[in-house]
């Protein structure tokens, strides 16, 4: 168990009920309460206030409790095939993170996917962050809506979902179509978004898999976004030629 701290992602973890969920303890006065504890009874957690003094002395340094905490469980992983369970009306879009380690980018593409309706999110084992309490802040509570699977070798699953029908489309700052010119059937059915790491892109084994590569058109001086904004504007694009 540990604590979650933060309304947005407390809220969503009370509101997803996937995870094991202790005890909620709120801040006496604080502007959050009286929702907090209406999520709580609705879940059937048991609630504690404290005074401030009291409720300050529990959160992490640094870390703006906004007066509500929430002892919970681990979120609840699954492997690569756990995503092929949901559908979508014109086609699913699974996000797969190749080497993407820090919890702020990796919380900021799960609010994006989550956001625009993704499938879900595909990480490695190694190299990639766990589904801390910090991770769930930088998402603003989305990671507790957003299925998220592990795959032991990205590689070995990225075939394994093409052999499912998915298309495998990478982000290539370097080469590949304008995103935004891209052909609409690059978009249609199934498909898996990879992004790589800041810096390094994509490894050489997770390139040589795909079947699409596209680049975000830049029109200033830098040479590429940042991976999560990147993420975002691939995943909207997505969610437009979805009509």
């Amino acid at each position: 168990m540990e604590w979650l701290f933060g309304w947005h992602p407390v809220r969503e973890a009370l509101r997803a009920r996937r995870r094991a969920l202790g005890e909620l303890r709120i801040r006496s006065g604080g502007a959050h309460a009286e929702q907090a504890l209406v999520l709580a009874a609705a879940a059937g957690v048991r609630t504690g206030t404290l005074v401030p003094a009291r409720f300050d002395e529990i959160g992490p340094a640094g870390v703006s409790a906004q007066g509500v905490a929430l002892e919970c469980g681990a979120i609840p992983e699954t492997g690569w095939e756990g995503l092929l369970t949901r559908s979508a009306p014109a086609g699913r879009c699974v996000v797969a993170l190749d080497g993407v380690e820090d919890p702020q980018n990796v919380g900021a593409i799960a609010r994006s996917a989550e956001g625009a309706g993704a499938t879900g999110l595909l990480m490695t084992t190694r190299r990639a962050p766990p589904l801390s309490a910090a991770l769930s802040r930088a998402s603003a509570g989305a990671i507790e809506h957003l299925p998220v699977a592990r795959a032991a070798n990205l590689g070995r699953a990225l075939e394994a979902l093409k052999a499912q029908g998915f298309w495998v489309v990478g982000a290539d700052s370097g080469s590949g179509d304008d995103l935004f010119a891209s052909p609409d059937r690059v978009w249609e059915g199934d498909l898996v978004l990879v992004m790589g790491a800041e810096g390094r892109g994509l490894r050489p084994g997770i390139a040589g898999r795909l079947d699409f590569r596209v680049r975000i058109p830049m029109a200033g001086s830098v040479e590429s976004l940042n991976v999560a904004a990147a993420a975002a504007l691939f995943l909207y694009e997505w969610r437009r030629r979805q009509g």
